[in-house]
């Protein structure tokens, strides 16, 4: 078992545990993924049939990259794989949350291609529904769109909201909105990202054979950033893992940061409460980081009480100190940081193993602008390829023809590119009254049906690429970027950039490949938004970093009420809030291998007001020992330009 020979003990023991619940507390950098992958790699070669095996992850870059190594681990392997014996099941929640629901749709009464609203798609249907009891949706759209999703991440659904909501001003107008939502996404054929985990939940309680057949078609769980559950999410693992018990977790409760939507730490908490005869294994042996980066993210977390304590280590080099730097105001810190990355840079360091993380993102303007001074390439998160406008064109068009319910894809694509249909005729679409509209018009109505009905025939039997290249070329996009000016060639390019990517889904029989293909383009995340193909320091929130890892990592805007949080000082009663400010500097920290900055500004301007900021409480909580001032010799100068304040 050549395979065992390159973990670490602690891995070994997570791998050969194969029965049974078993709870791996993964540090920063501990290995995770490698003992997920080996693990399943074990389970198989121990005579586990691979289609019996599930394995779950929250962002379709972490799937993949679990599929390609335990693909990558069978492959190499010749007892492990054979093309007849099928692969294990890797894929995120909400994937999975797909795929059953397809498999018994009519059980919902949803039809087999109904579509997903992704994040636009939910705000335009909720500021419309908003608008329709007469309220302004700029006031009310967040806050509503909040109450909703977490409300589903409980498991609650509109009709049990409506019957315990208290009678408020901000309840009864969430039931409002919530009820003209519904009834789009009824009318639309359509589920929210919050409905494709809720709706499963139902299925899996309401119809015991439908949890039987999965119960016994998975008999072998793996829940990764188990810490990132919610309530539903953590519902439909332990349904699945009832009849077997063959469950394992993993994760850190010190990298819990997204309570704010619905993660619950109690979940990992209390696991060995649900689970009495858990093994708990730790992996604790960091890979990624030097001693220095280790002893200030140990510093700092254990401060934390709500946590599964855990001190890192490694083997690794002492290492640099950590830099920090106090900047007058956030154009000098912007400043030192682009200038250090050039540095670097010129010293060999490759553009992509640096990132730059802060708090929010209105930080990032000034950012973008030194880098922009300093002629470094970077690279901004958070731009995402499918929220381009020509290509939720090209979505649309595959998601109208193929559920042809979908008034708001229909209403998208029917005038592009032009074909003289305007707002006035698409409104009497909507409203059921064709018949008003003159002949002509009625023609060109019925030849764009037959349009999008050819298209459903060539996207249920042919490859998702060549179908995609057809409705591209026969739907006329493709001829009318075809005019020679940049932005349009752009657009194009951006358009035949979606066909090759849809070649990966070609492997797969029949229908299935542009299944797949629209539900890993409704369910990117901020991570899918990075491009391997473009080189750059990667600029990014911390949020948006979990699961990444950098050579060299900037940590700016560490000033109190911005790093942590306002919100942090509001919430300091309830303790667990407090806590997660804390967390996600952690993983800020861990992100780093070779050597760490840190920054913050004495004076920033924020949303048009000058503060005066004291340094954050996270810098008063490492040692001296640890840390070395940094210097800018651009302060003063003309690439670093300065508020006229005096000291």
């Amino acid at each position: 078992m050549n395979y065992l020979e390159s973990l670490n003990p602690e891995q070994r023991k997570a791998v050969e545990a194969t029965d049974g619940p078993v709870l791996i507390v993964a540090g920063a950098g501990a290995g995770k993924t490698k003992t997920i992958t080996h693990r399943i790699l074990h389970l198989i070669l121990s005579g586990v049939h691979p289609s019996s095996i599930l394995a779950i992850t929250f962002t379709n870059k972490a799937a993949k990259e679990m599929r390609e190594r335990v693909l990558d681990l069978m492959q190499k392997d010749p007892t492990s794989f054979s093309p007849r014996s099928g692969v294990p099941f890797m894929s995120t929640f909400h994937s999975l949350g797909v795929q059953i629901i397809k498999e018994n749709s009519e059980l919902l009464n949803l039809p087999r291609h109904f579509s997903i609203f992704d994040t636009s798609d939910s705000k335009k249907a909720l500021k419309e529904s908003i608008i329709s009891v007469g309220l302004d949706p700029k006031e009310h759209l967040d806050k509503v769109r909040h109450i909703i999703s977490k409300e589903k991440g409980r498991g609650v659904d509109f009709n049990e909201y409506n019957e315990r909501a208290a009678y408020d001003y901000t309840s009864e107008l969430t039931k409002k909105v919530w009820l003209k939502y519904e009834e789009t996404l009824k009318r639309e054929k359509s589920l929210d990202f919050d409905d494709l985990l809720l709706k499963t939940l139902r299925l899996l309680k309401k119809y015991p054979e439908v949890l039987e057949k999965y119960q016994n078609r998975f008999k072998y769980v793996h829940v990764d950033e188990y810490q990132d559950t919610n309530k539903v999410q953590n519902d439909i693992v332990e349904m699945l893992v009832a009849k077997y018990k063959n469950i394992c977790v993993v994760g850190d409760t010190d990298q819990n940061i997204y309570s704010w939507r619905g993660a619950e730490i109690k979940n990992m908490l209390h696991f060995e409460k649900t689970y009495p005869d858990v093994q708990t294994i730790f992996l604790e042996q960091n890979y990624r980081s030097t001693k220095n980066i280790l002893a200030v993210a140990n510093e700092i977390i254990e401060k934390n009480s709500f946590r599964i304590p855990k001190k890192l280590f490694t083997l690794n080099k002492d290492g640099e100190k950590i830099g920090t730097f106090e900047a007058r105001n956030e154009v000098d810190e912007a400043h030192f940081i682009a200038m250090k990355s050039k540095d670097l840079i010129s010293e060999g360091v490759k553009p992509d193993q640096i990132a730059v993380l802060y708090r929010a993102n209105f930080q990032s303007r000034v950012l973008e602008e030194a880098f922009l001074a300093y002629g470094v390439d970077y690279q901004m998160l958070g731009t995402k390829f499918f929220e381009r406008k020509e290509v939720k064109d090209v979505v649309g068009y595959i998601k109208a023809s193929l559920n042809e319910g979908s008034l708001s894809d229909f209403s998208r694509i029917i005038n592009i590119p032009a074909r003289g249909i305007g707002k006035t005729t698409l409104q009497k679409i909507l409203m059921g009254k064709e018949e008003e509209l003159p002949a002509s018009m009625q023609i060109k109505l019925n030849n764009f049906r037959k349009m999008l009905e050819s298209f459903k025939g060539v996207l249920l039997h042919e490859l998702p690429s060549v179908a995609i290249k057809h409705i591209i070329k026969t739907s006329g996009m493709e001829d009318s970027y075809k005019t020679g000016l940049e932005e349009d060639t752009e657009r194009l390019e951006n358009i035949m950039e979606l066909v090759t990517l849809a070649t990966t889904y070609d492997i797969y029989p029949g229908e299935e490949g542009i299944e797949k293909f629209l539900t890993d383009v409704a369910l990117t995340s901020d991570q899918d938004s990075l491009d391997g193909k473009k080189t750059g320091v990667k600029l990014m929130t911390v949020h948006s970093s979990k699961g990444l890892e950098f050579e060299y990592v900037f940590i700016c805007g560490l000033e109190a009420d911005l790093f942590p949080h306002s919100r942090m000082n509001q919430s300091k009663k309830t303790g667990e809030d407090a806590e997660e400010e804390r967390r996600l500097f952690y993983v800020a920290i861990t992100r780093a291998g070779k050597k760490l900055y840190l920054t913050h500004a004495r004076v920033r301007t924020i949303f048009g007001t000058m503060e005066v900021n004291s340094p954050s409480e996270f810098l008063e909580d490492i040692p001296e020992k640890y840390t070395e001032k940094e210097s800018y010799e651009g302060v003063g100068s003309s690439k670093a330009p300065l508020f006229s304040i005096d000291f």
